[in-house]
């Protein structure tokens, strides 16, 4: 689902690592899983799958978190994701340079079979090794 053609009331996540509370902002100028440097977007989702691997990646201690969001300003489509890697936004994959309001959190969502996660960091670390792991951030 394009940015565009997102209906009002769609629900998104986000998934992290942090510790954050209902009400809190999550705002871009952090790094991602596949960067260190801080970003000039902040990234979410409208889907619980894709929303379980940013929680399973993100980088830090303690457990993954899925966060409920809900922008604050205009968003569009991920480039890093739509029609680069996954043609059509069927992750529907999304970004804003406002941030996003925490409004609840999945408490009780069930992550990947460890190989299948193992497999994900493999790719990632390949990824980098190779110099593929870039974000588009224009």
């Amino acid at each position: 689902m394009y940015a565009k053609d997102v209906p009002p009331g769609t629900i998104f996540y986000h998934g992290t690592k942090a510790e954050l509370d209902i009400g809190s902002l999550i705002g871009p100028g952090f790094g991602s899983n596949f960067v260190e440097r801080g970003l000039k977007h902040v990234y979410f989702t409208a889907t619980l799958e894709a929303a379980t691997w940013g929680a399973e990646l993100a980088k830090g201690e303690g457990r993954g978190r899925i966060f409920v969001v809900e922008p604050t300003g205009p968003f569009e489509d991920d480039p890093n994701l739509t029609d680069q890697r996954f043609p059509g936004n069927m992750t529907a994959s999304y970004r804003s340079v406002d941030p996003l309001r925490i409004t609840g959190e999945v408490e009780d969502w069930v992550g990947h079979p460890p190989e299948r996660l193992q497999e994900m960091k493999d790719n990632l670390a390949r990824m980098k090794q190779e110099g593929s792991d870039t974000i588009i951030e224009d």
